[in-house]
């Protein structure tokens, strides 16, 4: 849920509040995989990062599978284009469907996407991209287009992505009906309670390195973990001032930082009737320990199920030496499809 001063064009100069101890801040919010924190510096790889040289999963695979996504244009509001991976099931029968709204960033998922989902055998799966992102994209951070940045805040990124589940909805008219799950990587997990409606036969909520706090309320806790509060308050002033949306601060509009400030998540996830599950790793650098246990807590008390597993020396990215946990995530997905009455909890709670 974080940010970082790592600008995306080299059009945006930073405010003069600018400092690079909120570096941890966009941190949070990429698609997945490694993320490091060098001291109270940070490295910027959210945002608008490039996607990791080594895909995540490849650390526990000797060969790639082949290549089985293909692009897919979805349309957005007003008529803009998205850009969507779309893939079948690896293995029949095909069993169930599942949705990802990656992180944040410039860079897509296309080159490791084979890999990155490898363990969803009998799910066909959907990645949506922000506008502008390219599936094959790899752009660095610095790199990122001014009109990505200018364009990039979460009230915008909803409106596309519910037009395009729309359409997704209605080309799957007449097809048999199939569970689906909402997956959210980082950032991507608080647009799930607003694009849950949009999704037919919705079996669940599924957060990857995400708190499940307000934005606001875990960018705090963050920012307290690092002694950073005075940069996060200085923050909060611009964002309460006067300054035109369009102003980049800290690598990200004003806008973009003005629909953060005000995001609610921590409600609308313990009212939502879905199911939920949450995955998060204990060594995740970006992401305090405290934010996952205070909505921990909170959720406790949902009416719909609840389970979250916490994968011990972990990362942000679900990823610790020799292991891959979004794989082992994928695994309690493929028992639950295998068993559904045990709800999609049965198998994390075991």
């Amino acid at each position: 849920m974080f940010y970082t001063v790592a600008h995306c064009s080299a059009a945006a100069s930073p405010s003069p509040q600018a400092s690079h101890v909120l570096a941890f801040f966009m941190g949070t919010r990429r698609w997945a995989g490694r993320v490091m924190l060098a001291a109270a510096v940070g490295t910027g790889l959210g945002g608008c990062a490039a996607a990791p040289s080594t895909p995540p999963s490849a650390a526990v695979s000797t060969a790639a599978p082949t290549r089985t996504f293909q692009s897919l244009v979805l349309p957005g509001e007003g008529g803009v284009a998205l850009q969507a991976l779309q893939r079948s099931e690896r293995v029949p029968p095909l069993r169930y469907r599942v949705i990802v709204v990656p992180g944040s960033g410039c860079a897509g998922l296309g080159a490791f996407a084979d890999r990155y989902f490898a363990g969803l055998l009998h799910a066909q799966v959907l990645v949506l991209h922000k506008p502008g992102v390219d599936p094959e994209a790899r752009t660095a951070p610095a790199d990122c287009p001014h009109g990505f940045v200018a364009r990039d805040r979460h009230y915008t990124w909803l409106a596309h992505a519910r037009t395009a589940l729309r359409a997704d909805a209605l080309q799957r008219q007449g097809q048999p009906a199939l569970p689906q799950l909402l997956v959210g990587i980082s950032e991507g997990a608080e647009l799930l309670p607003a694009l849950a409606p949009e999704v037919h036969q919705l079996a669940g909520l599924v957060l990857i390195g995400s708190s499940g706090l307000d934005p606001q309320e875990a960018g705090a806790l963050q920012a307290r973990r690092l002694g950073a509060e005075g940069d996060w308050a200085a923050l909060a002033q611009i964002v309460a001032g006067a300054p035109h949306d369009s102003v980049v601060v800290q690598g990200r509009s004003l806008g973009y930082w003005r629909d953060l400030w005000n995001w609610p998540l921590t409600m609308p996830l313990l009212r939502s009737p879905w199911p939920l599950l949450q995955v998060w790793g204990g060594d995740d650098t970006l992401v305090p320990a405290v934010a996952y246990t205070r909505f921990a807590e909170l959720a406790a008390l949902r009416t719909a199920p609840y389970c979250a597993r916490r994968i011990e020396g972990a990362d942000h990215g679900l990823q610790r030496p020799g292991a891959d946990g979004v794989q082992q995530l994928w695994a309690w997905t493929e028992q639950w499809a295998r068993h559904p009455g045990g709800g999609l909890c049965g198998p994390v709670n075991r």
